[in-house]
């Protein structure tokens, strides 16, 4: 009877090998050359938004990075230099309703980046990110900034990450 058991821990173990052997994950690598990354501050080049964004976004972005890869914090002359600006942050309605008003809110956020890669300048690049939430429209701005903003922040991180660090 014992031997029935090793059977079955067998074969399960040749099912978990040959299933995860299905999947093949590609990017997300930096460079093992890299080891440290400045994150200068996120200037704030639009109106609206709490006044705290840009330093929130600077913030996660530095902790992002330090949790997910080995690369340190480092402000003098870094392997990789991030700059950013916030560019947008509008509220515009959406999904008219048949009474003219709109059914939903759209918050979104537009961040510049600018990357510099001092070991691969071909890995610089300048682009932006966004990315929005909606919300109903029986509710307030300041009623779902605060629990919207972060998802909005994270998402950007995520993107950035990936553009940096994917192989796509």
């Amino acid at each position: 009877m014992i031997w029935k058991k090793w059977i079955n821990v067998f074969v399960l173990g040749a099912v978990i090998v040959g299933l995860s052997s299905c999947y093949s994950f590609k990017g997300a690598s930096l460079d093992p050359n890299l080891k440290t990354i400045q994150v200068s501050n996120i200037r704030m080049e639009t109106a609206g938004g709490p006044a705290n964004l840009s330093l929130e976004l600077n913030e996660k972005l530095k902790e992002y990075f330090q949790r997910n890869t080995s690369l340190k914090i480092n402000n003098k002359n870094p392997d990789l230099l991030i700059e950013g600006s916030i560019v947008g942050y509008e509220l515009t309605p959406q999904a008219p309703t048949g009474d003219d008003k709109a059914g939903l809110n759209r918050i979104t956020l537009r961040v510049q980046f600018r990357l510099i890669n001092r070991l691969d300048e071909d890995k610089n690049f300048e682009q932006e990110f966004s990315f929005y939430q909606d919300f109903p429209q029986s509710q307030t701005l300041t009623q779902v900034e605060k629990a919207l903003i972060p998802k909005l922040v994270d998402q950007i991180i995520l993107d950035l990450f990936n553009k940096i660090a994917g192989d796509w």
